[in-house]
């Protein structure tokens, strides 16, 4: 009687472990197996893992992470979590597993050396690269928009402000920036300041700025950019509804040369307490202001 009673009562502890790890259910008694066939095989010569990891990005933050698996499935390579964070991600485990794709829990110092950074929100996500548009090519697939705004940045490359950049265009429906290496987009600390906003943004390539806003104005870009001491302000000029707005770098600005060729110079009111605002929250005021007269 005993041994009747006793089987069942296992199998009911087994079941109720299950619902609370639901994401033990992609790891069977054979997943170290499993997990092992996924890594590069042996004949794989080291010039082919280096190039490997030259078109891979590490995204960490669980935002970020979790809108590179809604909007690039495909391009999940690696996933590695704590075990606090596995019942939120249970379903990009299971995509994992069915696509024969590793994924670790593992613990958060290991998290820490994976990302390179200790704001990594108990979530790192190895991620194929997106491919890198030029601007000549994006200018030849959208000639004919009526519509359009690009930012270019002169400059800026801390990644959190080009994070936050990149978030702000998300959110004000921006199509691209342009840079001489839209490749900064993918830094981690970007990806996770933008909250997965750099999933919808291209990074536009130019070798040459100065060149590529010309490249702009042919193509009927109006040319804006933004200065602290003078031009004329947000709030009382008539943005047009295709534009190219030039971000320099906080302390010394856009180039004389890219300044030089500007159609439009603008300010954003203020006390005057302070010299400046920080280059991510300018070009979020003034994309705000675009977006609103488009409407």
């Amino acid at each position: 009687m005993n041994r009747k009673t006793s089987a069942p009562q296992h199998k009911k502890t087994q079941s109720g472990s299950e619902l609370q790890k639901p994401w033990t259910k992609t790891k069977p008694a054979s997943a170290k197996t499993s997990e092992v066939k996924t890594a590069t095989p042996k004949a794989v010569s080291a010039k082919v893992l280096k190039q490997n990891r030259q078109e891979e990005a590490k995204i960490y933050g669980e935002n970020a992470c979790r809108v590179a698996f809604l909007q690039r499935p495909e391009a999940l390579v690696r996933l590695y979590l704590s075990e606090q964070m596995a019942p939120k991600f249970a379903d990009l485990m299971k995509y994992l597993a069915a696509n024969k794709k590793a994924y670790h829990v593992v613990s958060e110092a290991e998290l820490e050396k994976v990302a390179g950074s200790q704001h990594h929100g108990g979530v790192v996500l190895l991620v194929k690269r997106k491919a890198v548009l030029s601007l000549a090519t994006y200018l030849t697939q959208n000639g004919r928009k009526k519509q359009d705004c690009l930012l270019a940045l002169d400059g800026v490359g801390n990644p959190h402000n080009l994070g936050a950049i990149a978030r702000s265009c998300a959110h004000f429906g921006i199509s691209g920036i342009v840079m001489k290496d839209p490749d900064l987009l993918a830094h981690g600390a970007a990806a996770r300041t933008a909250e997965g906003g750099v999933e919808f943004v291209e990074g536009l390539s130019c070798d040459n700025l100065p060149l590529a806003l010309q490249l702009c104005k042919q193509a009927g870009y109006t040319l804006v950019t933004t200065s602290s001491h003078g031009g004329v302000s947000l709030y009382s000029s008539q943005l047009p509804a295709k534009v190219v707005i030039v971000f320099g770098e906080e302390m010394f600005g856009v180039s004389q040369s890219v300044a030089k060729s500007a159609d439009i110079a603008l300010q954003i009111p203020g006390t005057g307490k302070v010299e400046s605002l920080n280059v991510s929250v300018a070009a979020s005021l003034i994309l705000g202001e675009w977006y609103r007269q488009q409407q």
